[in-house]
């Protein structure tokens, strides 16, 4: 009997492990992180420290969209990881399935997050002297951590931790400077804001005086404007804030990619990029006074103002870093190889510029709306433009359909209605600027806002999440993987991403991620995805048209 044990256990020891252990386990790990996340930031009044002294103003200067925004910076860097850490995948992966989840760390993890929770309440809802303030932030960001820690210590070992961290290289120094240097650096901007409010008022007044010569210039209060529309440079409309990301992004880009750069040469993207996202500050400054003064203050003051620095760095971020590896005076690759680069098809291009092109052409059309989005049109446009670009490509894929499609969209909408009240939004009705709209313009934008739902939408998304990242997360060489072969793991990581897109209605978009993709992987047709899709979408706009839950939209 040992010895019929003894070979049992033999053989489960040579049975090979999928590195796809490890990736569950960390799915999980992320997937308790951001449940508890989202549960603790839907009831924290962040603007409750507003005006707040000493470090709990500075958590309040570290609002919620700086925070978005290097989770995301962070996201993007752990996608690095597989250039230096897969080939330990599966010895990590038999190290971790060795030990069971360790629920004595993740009872400790509750108690920690508990503690977290109550000074949460205690340091959001009521405003304490600086001193108390200081000595509470400091507990609340030890207790967040301490459940950090004890939360990754539950899913995984220490010593797999530490494997980890020796297998990836310098890609956690990578992640590092990014999430904290760019945090840091904006905060220690910020005393940067008085000169340069005063450089940006200057140049802003500069841009604008050709178009709009009434201009006038105040530098004592930092104000220029015509008389019908003046503005103040703010320490937010400085720039310091944007100079502090971007020298974090590309200082960390820089020091990623190193072997790919001519040093000393490379090091002059970084006063470039700083230079650049100054420039396109005040760009952005007089262009916002150029659009109130034209007769259109809500949409400058509304949609421009708040999108207009996502798109500002986005640009100086993405074209300061890309671009210059195009250029090879600034690269160690030769112009030969660069050629080469340039001339091979990207495969990926096909699969996200529809989706992206939603995105970009949905940022210009928040900076360009006064809180109503009339220009939905541009994503409907921007998309049909890529899905014709890349149309020949598509013409490979199985858009074959079967009626069990349109079952599963009719379920995912019921699915949808019925968990709404879980969400508890206040019933919006049609809103008032398109009920006072024209009939014409009414039903012109009605019209594409279904056709963008029902067609141009369902396309996008089910090419990036299900055609692309279901099967990117199984492996890098995505075209290669069958449209019908299964893994838990990119199954439920896609299917959460997708449900993130969805903001509040995450749960139900993560169960919809699902329906989609086992209607995909069914019979291994994108074309089943995108019709589940749509239809779910069609019965959605259907049934806001005809009970008036705009919050649906």
């Amino acid at each position: 009997m040992p010895d019929f044990a003894n070979a049992i256990q033999a053989a489960e020891i040579a049975r090979p492990v999928s590195p796809a252990r490890l990736l569950w386990r960390m799915a999980g790990l992320a997937g308790l992180f951001a449940v508890e996340l989202l549960l603790i930031s839907a009831r924290t009044p962040h603007f409750a420290l507003q005006g707040a002294p000493g470090l709990a103003g500075l958590v309040f200067s570290l609002g919620p969209w700086k925070i978005r925004l290097l989770i995301t910076l962070a996201v993007v860097s752990l996608l690095f990881w597989q250039v230096r850490g897969r080939d330990n995948l599966e010895q990590l992966s038999m190290e971790s399935a060795a030990e069971p989840i360790a629920w004595r760390w993740l009872v400790a993890h509750f108690a920690a997050m508990l503690v977290f929770v109550g000074l949460t309440v205690v340091l959001f809802e009521s405003r304490q002297p600086e001193f108390a303030a200081n000595l509470l932030v400091v507990a609340w960001t030890l207790a967040g951590a301490t459940g950090a820690v004890l939360g990754a210590f539950a899913f995984l070992p220490s010593k797999v931790w530490r494997a980890l961290l020796r297998g990836t290289g310098d890609v956690w120094a990578y992640i590092v400077v990014m999430v904290a240097g760019g945090c840091v650096l904006a905060t220690l901007a910020n005393p940067l804001w008085q000169p340069l409010a005063s450089w940006t008022l200057r140049l802003a007044s500069l841009m604008l005086h050709p178009f709009v010569p009434g201009a006038t210039v105040n530098p004592a209060a930092r104000t220029f404007g015509p008389p019908n529309f003046t503005v103040e440079v703010a320490p937010a409309c400085s720039g310091y804030e944007g100079i502090g990301l971007i020298l974090a992004f590309t200082t960390a880009w820089l020091w990623f990619f190193r072997k790919d750069w001519r040093f000393p040469r490379a090091l002059l993207l970084i006063p470039i990029g700083v230079a650049t996202i100054w420039v396109f500050n005040a760009v952005r400054v007089a262009a916002l006074v150029f659009i109130g003064a034209a007769g259109a203050p809500d949409i400058a003051l509304q949609g421009f103002h708040s999108h207009a620095g996502w798109i500002t760095f986005n640009v100086v971020a993405l074209g300061t870093c890309l671009v210059a590896r195009r250029i090879p005076w600034l690269t160690a690759t030769s112009e030969e190889s660069l050629s080469e680069r340039r001339s091979e098809p990207n495969p990926t291009a096909a699969y996200l510029m529809p989706f992206l092109a939603i995105l970009a052409a949905g940022m210009l059309a928040g900076a360009l709306s006064n809180g109503f989005d009339w220009l939905y049109a541009l994503r409907v446009i921007a998309a049909a433009g890529a899905l014709w670009y890349f149309r020949g490509t598509y013409r490979q894929l199985d858009w074959r359909v079967g009626w069990q499609a349109a079952g599963f969209g009719v379920g995912v909408f019921l699915l949808w209605i019925g968990l709404e009240p879980l969400i508890r939004s206040e019933h919006i009705g049609q809103p008032a600027a398109l009920a006072l709209a024209s009939p014409g313009m009414r039903y012109a934008w009605l019209v594409l806002r279904i056709v963008g739902a029902v067609v141009t939408v369902p396309i996008a998304e089910e090419l990036a999440f299900r055609g692309f990242l279901l099967r990117r997360l199984v492996s890098a060489d995505f075209e290669s993987v069958a449209w019908r072969a299964f893994a838990w793991t990119p199954f439920l990581i896609s299917s959460v991403a997708f449900g993130l897109l969805h903001g509040e209605r995450w749960l139900a978009g993560t169960i919809a991620g699902m329906v989609y993709a086992f209607a995909m992987q069914r019979r291994g047709r994108i074309g089943e995805a995108v019709v589940a899709h749509a239809v779910t979408n069609a019965l959605l706009a259907g049934y806001v048209l005809a009970t008036g839950n705009w919050q649906l939209w």
